[in-house]
C-alpha cells in the first residue's frame, strides 16, 4: 500500500513540474491529452440489505493508460480506450465461511465484538471506455474536463478474510464472485485535482451467493481523486 501511494505522489508532482515547464510553450496543434492515470477512492456498497453495514475504511488504487483519439478541429473533444488495474477493498460485516462440501456459505455478523477483520479485496484488469470535453489548448496544460464513460473490469484475483472467535479465515477466489464486473464513470476536475465517480451496474456477487435463499445483491460505489498524465 505505501508504494502505491508513493507513485500516486510522484505522478502528482510529475504533473505539476510538467505543467509548469509547458507554459507558454508552442506544441504540436494534433496534440493529445492524459495518457496516463492514477487514482484512489472511497469504496462503498450500494443495494445491500439492511443487515449488511459497512465498518472501517474501505479503499480503492487504480493505476493505467488511455490512448486519446480527439475527433474535432479544436481536439478538445475525444474518445479514451485505455487499459488499468485496479485494486479495491470492502469491510462489513458479510462472513464468507467454507463448508465441508467445500461450497461457500454466507452470514451476518451482528456482533462486532466478536472480531476485528472482515473484508473482502477484490483485483481488476480494466478496459476504460470514455467520452472526453476538455478546455484544452496546445499551449495550455491546465484546463477544465469532463470525462464521462463506461468502464469493463475482469476480476483477476479476490479474497475473503476473516479474523476474530472463528479464528483466522482467509478464502482466495471464491467461486462465487462475478468474474466480470461494469459500471458507469465521470471525472470532473481542473488541472491534476479531478473528482472521480464509478458506479456498479454488476453486482459484486454471482446469483449463487446467497442468505436466506436471498441473492447477495451487492454492487460498488467508487467516490475519490483521480490524476492524470501525459
Amino acid at each position: 500500500m505505501k508504494n502505491i501511494f508513493l507513485a500516486i505522489f510522484f505522478i502528482m508532482g510529475f504533473n505539476c513540474v510538467y505543467s509548469q515547464n509547458t507554459k507558454g510553450t508552442v506544441t504540436d496543434s494534433l496534440y493529445k491529452e492524459d495518457h496516463f492515470y492514477a487514482g484512489i477512492t472511497y469504496n462503498l456498497l450500494a443495494g445491500t440489505p439492511e443487515s449488511i453495514k459497512q465498518s472501517g475504511f474501505s479503499t480503492g488504487f487504480h493505476l493505467g493508460y488511455i490512448k486519446d483519439m480527439p475527433f474535432n478541429k479544436g481536439r478538445n473533444i475525444a474518445l479514451g480506450i485505455g487499459l488499468g488495474y485496479s485494486a479495491n477493498s470492502f469491510n462489513q460485516n458479510l462472513l464468507v465461511n467454507k463448508e465441508t462440501s467445500g461450497l461457500f456459505e454466507y452470514s451476518i455478523l451482528n456482533d462486532k465484538s466478536s472480531y476485528s477483520k472482515n473484508k473482502i479485496s477484490m483485483h481488476l484488469i480494466e478496459l476504460p471506455l470514455e467520452f472526453r470535453w476538455r478546455t484544452s489548448t496546445p499551449t495550455n496544460s491546465d484546463f477544465w474536463r469532463v470525462y464521462t464513460g463506461f468502464k469493463l473490469g475482469y476480476l483477476v484475483m479476490h479474497t475473503a478474510k476473516h479474523v476474530g472467535d472463528l479464528g483466522v479465515l482467509k478464502y482466495s477466489n471464491v467461486n462465487n464472485f462475478e468474474t466480470v464486473q461494469y459500471g458507469l464513470t465521470l471525472s470532473i476536475g481542473y488541472g491534476t485535482w479531478n473528482l472521480h465517480l464509478y458506479y456498479a451496474l454488476s453486482p459484486i456477487f454471482n446469483k449463487k451467493a446467497t442468505i436466506n435463499g436471498s441473492s447477495i445483491n451487492i454492487k460498488a460505489i467508487k467516490v475519490g481523486l483521480v490524476f492524470y498524465i501525459l
